[in-house]
């Protein structure tokens, strides 16, 4: 069923759905291009949010990038760019292949429905010119059929009037013989017009419209069937980015489950780790020998009969107080810092009878008395720190790293200098065997270049290496101070006081056991502190794992064991967080050695 046949008299019908659907086709073109500009204004707030949370820092410079959260956050926003990125695919696939083409493709069918209708009305114009036609040549025949038959009884008249001349009578038949010829031709006129009128109105209605019509019909469809693909376009356009959206949301659910936070918690500790050894722990400072002894001029005349206060031998050295109230320093103990208390302090006031000036006692003390590093403050450095060239203005474990870094970027360094080297020395000879293709002397310059920076990075990785050695035995004597601490048994607690009472009977017994006591020796202060270390390793433990040395280490220090490159040793004690690892050599040796120097495997 087409149009020209069915709708053959539905002309103004026919204009004004093809209209209609034109409409619609533009309708969806401009819905097409709201869409466009809403996806183009989601993807840039999309980016904008993006951009407003990824860190601002360069990665090399932010501590927080080491963390699994912080990574799978970053991993989550360049998702999100991603995504937001598909969405400007989207709204660029349907600006282009929608609203380009479609656009393009409305003004085609507008001017191909102009030209079919133009071409309709010209029909339907000439078919009523002919109908006009028909009509002027219909009222010219009836026109000329009554003038012919007046003209006949005119005629008909004068001849039977007696009075007539004959004159008049022929006169009047010729006037209607007259007439009738032009009835007569009038007649034919209008035949022939009719004739061609039936033939222009026939071919109207049964070839030229139908045709016309058909060619609308053809037009229509053309256009319906573009629209529905462009509606399909629509959802085709989505579907080109599914893919890529779903491995944007899988790495969203992989950032997700990236996170982790034992890891986290780790690299906490590796990135903030001090290595300094915990405060020991505080002696007890007895005030009340004053109040124990019974005064005599005897023991106020002499400061010097007082045996010296001494502090235990593992409490010879100054501790840092952690927990003191917003990192003030904590005034500093004579008896932890190993200072010799002089007996007019121990005894109280001095005696008129010493005849020794209160400030020179005073004096005494302050030269005997070392400033104590306190406070959490003077572990992680102030914000006016001067930064040195071998860090020691970081702790312990964080100076050993940077140094490592440092070590280890020299190093790299210094291996494409020389690679440089060996391949100027290369192209040289080259020359020297082919003149024309260089000259030998040119390269000189550059070779002595290169000999300047490989001297020169050797220096540098000598002068580091030297540091890393005194860093690393700097955290190992941390660490083996704060394990002897903690493996030797509890101090006893001290005894209380007596009272007032029984004072004055217990001073004398006091002052002969305190006489008697004798001062511990310099040998017991310098008491090495890795002796449980020692005792340790006299009972040999079977490994735990083998380990393979990667680099070669001097182990100058106590406690340490000495490796070379390549060397296989059996793992007798894992990393404790403080970077060192306890192995023990083929030759029995047993030590601790940098974890980072290790290839671990456990069995």
């Amino acid at each position: 069923m087409d149009w020209g046949t069915e709708l053959w008299d539905q002309f103004e019908v026919l204009e004004r759905h093809t209209q209609w659907g034109l409409d619609l086709l533009d309708k969806y073109v401009k819905f097409v291009k709201e869409r466009v500009e809403v996806e183009q204004a989601y993807a840039k707030q999309l980016r904008s949010l993006v951009k407003k949370y990824l860190p601002k820092k360069p990665t090399k410079d932010d501590p927080e990038v080491k963390f699994s959260q912080q990574q799978s956050f970053v991993q989550l926003l360049q998702e999100v760019n991603d995504f937001a990125g598909q969405r400007e695919l989207v709204a660029e696939s349907l600006g282009v292949r929608v609203c380009l083409e479609l656009a393009k493709y409305s003004q085609e069918m507008k001017q191909e429905r102009k030209m079919h209708f133009q071409e309709g009305r010209r029909a339907q114009q000439q078919l009523e010119n002919g109908f006009k036609q028909l009509e002027s040549s219909k009222r010219k025949f009836e026109r000329d059929c009554r003038e012919a038959e007046k003209a006949a009884h005119t005629a008909e008249r004068l001849d039977q009037d007696i009075n007539a001349t004959k004159a008049d009578v022929e006169k009047a038949k010729q006037q209607a013989h007259l007439r009738n010829h032009m009835a007569e031709e009038s007649k034919n006129e209008y035949a022939a017009q009719l004739q061609r009128f039936n033939r222009d109105q026939a071919h109207f209605y049964f070839s030229q419209m139908p045709q016309i019509f058909d060619k609308l019909q053809d037009m229509d469809e053309r256009r319906a069937t573009r629209l529905g693909a462009g509606y399909g376009l629509l959802a085709e356009a989505e579907l080109q980015v599914v893919p890529i959206i779903g491995k944007c949301l899988e790495g969203m659910k992989v950032a997700a489950e990236s996170v982790d936070a034992k890891n986290d918690s780790q690299v906490l500790i590796e990135l903030h780790k001090s290595g300094f050894a915990r405060p020991g722990d505080l002696e007890f400072e007895d005030f009340s020998q004053v109040m124990n002894r019974v005064p005599s001029d005897s023991s106020l005349g002499t400061p010097d009969s007082r045996p010296e206060l001494r502090a235990a031998p593992n409490r010879s050295r100054a501790k840092r107080w952690p927990f003191g109230k917003k990192n003030k320093p904590r005034p500093p103990s004579l008896s932890l810092l190993g200072g010799h208390l002089p007996s007019t302090l121990s005894d109280g006031p001095p005696s008129p009878r010493s005849g020794r000036d209160p400030l020179a006692i005073l004096s005494e003390i302050s030269k005997s008395v070392k400033p104590r590093l306190a406070s959490f403050r003077s572990l992680r450095g102030g914000r006016g720190t001067v930064v040195t060239e071998d860090f020691s203005h970081l702790p312990p474990e964080q100076q050993r790293k940077r140094l490592q870094q440092q070590l280890e970027e020299r190093n790299r360094e210094l291996q494409k200098e020389e690679d440089q080297r060996e391949a100027l020395k290369k192209m040289k000879d080259v020359y020297e065997k082919t003149p024309q293709m260089g000259d030998p002397a040119s390269l000189e310059p550059r070779i002595a270049e290169t000999l300047g920076n490989i001297e020169r990075l050797k220096l540098e990785v000598q002068k580091y290496e030297a540091w890393l050695a005194e860093a690393e035995s700097r955290v190992l004597s941390n660490r083996g101070d704060s394990l002897s601490r903690h493996t030797r048994p509890p101090d006893p607690p001290a005894t209380a006081p007596p009272d007032s009472s029984s004072s004055s009977n217990n001073s004398g017994s006091q002052e002969n056991k305190e006489s008697s006591e004798e001062p511990p020796s310099e040998e017991g202060q310098d008491t090495p502190i890795y002796t449980e270390f020692d005792e340790d390793f006299e009972e040999p433990a079977s490994p735990i794992g083998q380990c393979v040395a990667i680099y070669h280490f001097e182990g100058s220090s106590e406690g340490t064991v000495s490796m070379s490159e390549g060397e296989d040793l059996s793992l007798m004690e894992e990393d404790k967080g403080d970077g060192w690892t306890r192995v023990r050599r083929k030759q029995g040796a047993e030590g601790y050695v940098p974890t980072s120097y290790l290839r671990v495997t456990l069995n």
